[in-house]
Order: structure tokens, then C-alpha cells, then sequence
């Protein structure tokens, strides 16, 4: 994709973007975009970083991992000073390095792959993210999954690298409630039938099923319980939210469960406010409405941390430094971001800020009640 057409007379602040606007990832990698276009057109709107507009260099990732590793070699030799981006952790695993080496930062609005912000060491690390890994989304999910009494879990989970380290974190998430899942399969992206896989999870006395998986298979093991007619609820992190999903399940998919940091409901004026914005511009409601708002406030922490620097130096190192406690307070969509990231932590989303969400009438709402209500106060990190 080209580069964002320049405003102004100043030399532009060239910002990557990377993500997977084409293929099977898009319907969230497209929100994702949007919410950064979104937030640098504002950012634009009041004047830039000292008078500079920023540029997004915009490279699509397909959602394969050679292919973003290509785009993400042609980010650095465009000189980007920072980037945003990557949805898919297996296209983020096999990038990153080039980001870590070349001292560029990158926020991370959507990969929730643990290991995308563990590879380095903290205090060394130019890899930062506003999404809640799976670490902390696995055992979320489990302690519910737990209280509903559904203690005979059957994993099924894709062969790629969220699907391998989700599974992990699941399992982890198990023990430490002193539990073993039933039954575990894992497939490759693409299946189009897991009845057999399905049945064997019932026949191990499967009373619920954890899904992990980005696309289309999420749907495919709804649709196989329905043909089945094996009533078992399905559970997930957030990619049980997407199109894919909700369109590819139907009514297969209502009272489904996942992970969520931002429903799509105007729950103050902040959140009213994007969503509306959202909507102008990009003529209708984000796809996927958690990959929009963590993208919108992952690239207004970005800018934040460009004003932290005064002389007009935007280094790597300099950004990095800022990002770990430079920053004065930013009001955000998904939380306020007091101190989002430290030399210690890259990390802004804690399980406190986390909610869970379920499918119902083909949409996303709060599976609780005093959730929407809690919802009404901004959680801040813990």
C-alpha cells in the first residue's frame, strides 16, 4: 500500500503500520487500521509532533509470516521511527527480531500471543502492546468457565503460533484450578470439518469447549455441535468476536463466550464519542469494535510519547524511553493510561480491565450485567 498523502510543509513523522488488510485475517486487521487512521487524523487536525503531521507507511501482512516479514523489511528501510501494528502472532514472532535489532519501537494493538512481548527482556525490549496477552486472558476465561461448573474441558486450537501458545496458557490456566482438559485437537487454518474431532470430545464427556483460533475454524467447530446436536457451550478469547465467527455461525454462535478489553456500547463520553467518529468516517460500526479502540489508543500513546520528547529527536531509543515513563496521562478509549509501559513492562492491558462478552441476537454485549455496569468506570492498570 502507499504511504499516507502528505500534509503540510513540514517534513512528516513516518509512522509503519503493518497488519492484514487482505485475506483471511482482515476482518480485524481492517478495524485495526481504521482505528489508527482514525486517531492520526485527529492527531493531524491539532497540529502533528511540533508542527510535523504524521505519515503512515501502511504495509498489509496478509497474515502469513514471510510476508510479514518482507513487509516489515521494507518498513525499516523506509525509515519509520516507530510502527503499530501486527494482529497474527505467528507473523509476529517471525518479524519482531527485525523491529528489536534495528531499536524500533512497535506497539502491538492486536497479537494477544504471550510470547510476542516475552522474547526479550524487559528493559531491553522495543516491542510494546495494548492488548491483553493470553497469559492473562486463559486463566480469565478459565476461573469463569470454572464458576458456570464446566470442569470437563475439551481444547481445540490451530496449528499457527496463537493457536500453539494459547493452547499453553489454557493448559496452565487448567492446572492451576487443578484440572486436565478431556480431549485436545488442533488442526490447520483452512479445515473445513472437525466432526470427527468434535465427536471425540463428546465421547471423552466434554462439557464445554475452548477454541483457539483467529479465522473461519471458529465457526466451523460451532456449526459441527450444531449438525452433532451436541449443546455444549464454546468459549474463547476475543477472535470468537469477529465476522468470521458471528456471520460464518450464525445462530450456531449465540451465547458463545470470550474475552474482551472494549464492547462497543457508549458506556461514557469517550467510548460515545469514538464510536461515533468511528462510524463517520468509516461509514458504519468497526467489525470488530476491540481491535479498532486498543489500535485508536495504541496510536495516541504513540504520539504521547513523541511529545515527551522536547528537541525534536525522535530515536528509537528516545521513543522507547518515553513510552516507559515519559508520558504525561492519556484519557483513552479502552482505560486511562497512566503509566501504560516501564522499563520492566511492556505491557498496558491487566486482567483487572478485562471483561467477558457473549454472543447474543449475532452481536456482542456483556455476559453480566455488573459488568455493563462496572463498564461505566474507566479500569485504569493495576
Amino acid at each position: 500500500m502507499p504511504a499516507q498523502a502528505q500534509s503540510g510543509s513540514a517534513a512528516p513523522v513516518r509512522v509503519g503500520v503493518i497488519g492484514p488488510f487482505t485475506g483471511p485475517s482482515a476482518d480485524f486487521g481492517v478495524p485495526m487500521l481504521n482505528g489508527i487512521q482514525l486517531a492520526v487524523d485527529e492527531i493531524n487536525a491539532v497540529g502533528g509532533y511540533l508542527g510535523r503531521p504524521l505519515q503512515l507507511v501502511i504495509k498489509d501482512d496478509k497474515g502469513d509470516p514471510d510476508q510479514g516479514r518482507k513487509a516489515s523489511e521494507e518498513l525499516l528501510a523506509e525509515k519509520v521511527v516507530a510502527a503499530l501494528g501486527f494482529c497474527n502472532t505467528g507473523v509476529a514472532m517471525k518479524s519482531i527480531d527485525l523491529f528489536q535489532q534495528a531499536q524500533t519501537p512497535v506497539i502491538v494493538p492486536c497479537s494477544s500471543g504471550t510470547a510476542v512481548t516475552a522474547k526479550y527482556p524487559a528493559p531491553e525490549s522495543y516491542i510494546f502492546r495494548v492488548q491483553a496477552r493470553d497469559a492473562i486472558q486463559a486463566p480469565f476465561m478459565v476461573d469463569d468457565v470454572v464458576k458456570r461448573g464446566w470442569d470437563k474441558v475439551a481444547i481445540f486450537a490451530d496449528t499457527t503460533g496463537y493457536g500453539e501458545g494459547g493452547v499453553n496458557d489454557v493448559i496452565a490456566a487448567l492446572a492451576a484450578r487443578k484440572l486436565k482438559p478431556v480431549y485436545v485437537s488442533r488442526f490447520a487454518l483452512g479445515v473445513k470439518d472437525l466432526s470427527s474431532e468434535l465427536t471425540a470430545a463428546r465421547d471423552a464427556g466434554a462439557n464445554v469447549i475452548y477454541s483457539y483460533t483467529v479465522g473461519p475454524e471458529n465457526a466451523v467447530i460451532a456449526n459441527g455441535k450444531k449438525a452433532l446436536k451436541w449443546k455444549v457451550p464454546q468459549v474463547g478469547s476475543w477472535p470468537l468476536s469477529f465476522p468470521f465467527f458471528l456471520e460464518g455461525a450464525k445462530d450456531a454462535a449465540e451465547g458463545a463466550l470470550m474475552v474482551q478489553t472494549f464492547i462497543a456500547e457508549p458506556s461514557n463520553e469517550r467510548r460515545a464519542a469514538f464510536l461515533a467518529n468511528y462510524s463517520r468516517k468509516f461509514m458504519g460500526k468497526p467489525a470488530v469494535p476491540m481491535a479498532a479502540a486498543n489500535a485508536y489508543d495504541a496510536s495516541y500513546l504513540l504520539m504521547y510519547s513523541f511529545l515527551g520528547i522536547r528537541d525534536g529527536s525522535l530515536t528509537g531509543k528516545a521513543i522507547k524511553e518515553s513510552l516507559e515513563g515519559k508520558m504525561r496521562t492519556y484519557y483513552g478509549v479502552v482505560s486511562t493510561y497512566e503509566k501504560p509501559f516501564s522499563v520492566e513492562d511492556k505491557d498496558a492491558i491487566t486482567r483487572n480491565m478485562l471483561i467477558i462478552g457473549t454472543v447474543k441476537n449475532g452481536a456482542i454485549t456483556f455476559a453480566y450485567p455488573e459488568d455493563a455496569k462496572r463498564n461505566l468506570f474507566i479500569q485504569r492498570k493495576q
